[in-house]
């Protein structure tokens, strides 16, 4: 597990180095040392490594702490991109030392630092989900568009190299598409595929996490594809330039101790952690807890797992076929050892779990119970009030949405009933038999697409919109 041997490499995506040279806060003898961290603040399953670490403080407090015990004074400068690749470019650059990132912009890290002789190595994780719920296919509010197959010949954006290009590449294989052949696929920043939806120009955007929950809580998209349908894990990570964590691996450890700090702060106090997020963000709170929050789309634990690991060297293949990657051979990308120090005593019972360690809790007010199951655990957070009110079923939830119409409810949440994928539960496709229970009376869903496979195995449901459903919920 320590250690593991993956094929990867780069061949597009390769920026040019300009005034290559190591800033790694200083010689041995330096009594100032500025450590460089590259993140993605609007990536928010990296905020334990990124957003709300920063937000929190908790690496300075480490830092401060180790200063006390070897006489430096460290500094921490942070570093904000939208995506991976700038953080990759500059880390191979000896100009960022710690960086966060998706499993795709990973492994051209890895290749990259290795080609051009400064190798990093993956040493935590942030935020995962093991069905590939992070990455989505959204389309326009309006579009006709029901499933994938319709994209054939259409317009596409996405970022290019990004697990959510990934997504989008493996999604349409299944469907006998190439994804550059069969449709117009545009390489654009998140935003600018998201303007670029909003104006009309593309036929879909393939986004990885807030980027589809941000849109359609704001009504300005609807999700087409549920990334969770691929069933393949895929997650983000903390990656560190080899050289400097071999020079200095107290402030690794310092970083790792830090992030432990802000994963158990983000488990203890969900609602504000993710109005801390919110804030530094500009993101709806309400989104930030879609992704973030207890039974979130992302699960949060920085063991490295296997599962992770292997579905990672999956991702190579897929790389090599966009001519992102190549045939370099790329030893020890993945180390334990630090994030081990970090957790302690229960490292290997953590990193064999694959259960949510932040689970909806919690009494059923209305359909009474406690909420156990997450398959179907669902969650409502009533406006001007900092809590929120677990239910055992989604059918439950309707009864409680029922009772508290229109701006009663800040935001509603509902496990796919398909993938599980948590999802905003005014923005979900409904289906009911009315001959089921008052608890399982109703199922929702991310995508059209999951509730026709659904149905199409459940004899005697039919789709229902979302004011009928609450309508129908007793």
């Amino acid at each position: 597990m320590r250690k593991i041997l993956v094929a990867a490499g780069a061949a597009a995506l390769l920026l040019p180095l300009a005034g290559c040279g190591s800033d790694a806060g200083g010689g041995s003898g330096s009594k100032t040392v500025t450590v460089h961290v590259g993140y993605q603040s609007k990536t928010i399953n990296t905020v334990t490594a990124g957003t709300l670490l920063r937000s929190l403080g908790y690496f300075e407090q480490q830092l401060k702490a180790l200063g006390q015990r070897d006489g430096t004074t460290y500094k921490v400068d942070w570093q904000d991109y939208a995506t991976g690749a700038p953080i990759t470019a500059q880390m191979v650059a000896g100009k960022i030392d710690v960086g966060s990132m998706g499993d795709f912009p990973l492994l051209i890290n890895a290749a990259r630092g290795v080609q051009l002789r400064q190798p990093t190595e993956l040493v935590s994780v942030t935020g995962y989900n093991l069905r590939g719920g992070l990455n989505m296919v959204v389309t326009a509010p309006d579009s006709k568009l029901t499933d994938l197959s319709g994209l054939r010949g259409g317009k596409v954006s996405t970022s290019i190299g990004s697990a959510a290009d990934g997504t989008l590449v493996r999604a349409l294989r299944q469907r006998g598409i190439d994804a550059d052949h069969d449709l117009h696929k545009l390489n654009q920043q998140p935003a600018v595929g998201a303007s670029a939806l909003q104006a009309g120009s593309v036929d879909a955007l393939s986004q990885f996490v807030a980027w589809p929950g941000q849109l359609v809580f704001d009504g300005k998209a609807k999700a087409l594809y549920d990334g969770a349908a691929l069933n393949l894990p895929t997650f983000h990570g903390v990656a560190v330039r080899r050289a400097f964590a071999e020079q200095r691996p107290a402030v690794v450890d310092a970083f790792l101790a830090a992030q432990v700090e802000a994963t158990d702060y983000l488990h203890a106090h969900p609602l504000d952690a993710a109005q801390k997020v919110a804030t530094a963000t500009g993101l709806p709170p309400e989104v930030v807890y879609l992704y973030n929050g207890p039974g979130g789309i992302a699960t949060f634990d920085p063991t490295i797992k296997k599962q992770l690991l292997d579905a990672f060297a999956e991702d190579v293949p897929v790389l090599a076929s966009e001519k992102l990657v190549g045939k370099i051979d790329i030893s020890h990308f993945a180390d334990d050892s630090f994030i081990r120090r970090a957790v302690g005593a229960d490292y290997d019972r953590q990193a064999a779990s694959l259960a949510n360690p932040a689970p909806v809790t919690g009494t059923d007010p209305l359909c009474g119970g406690k909420v156990a199951d997450p398959a179907t655990a669902s969650e409502a957070w009533p406006a001007g009030q900092q809590r929120t009110v677990p239910f055992t079923t989604p059918s439950c939830l309707l009864r409680y949405l029922r009772q508290h119409p229109g701006s009663a409810v800040r935001a509603a949440y509902v496990p796919d009933a398909l993938t599980g994928t948590r999802w905003f539960a005014d923005r979900a496709v409904w289906a009911t038999d009315p001959a089921a229970g008052a608890a399982d009376r109703f199922q929702p869903f991310t995508t059209q697409e999951n509730a026709a496979k659904w149905l199409a195995a459940h004899p005697g449901w039919h789709l229902v919109d979302f004011a009928r459903a609450v309508e129908g919920a007793s």
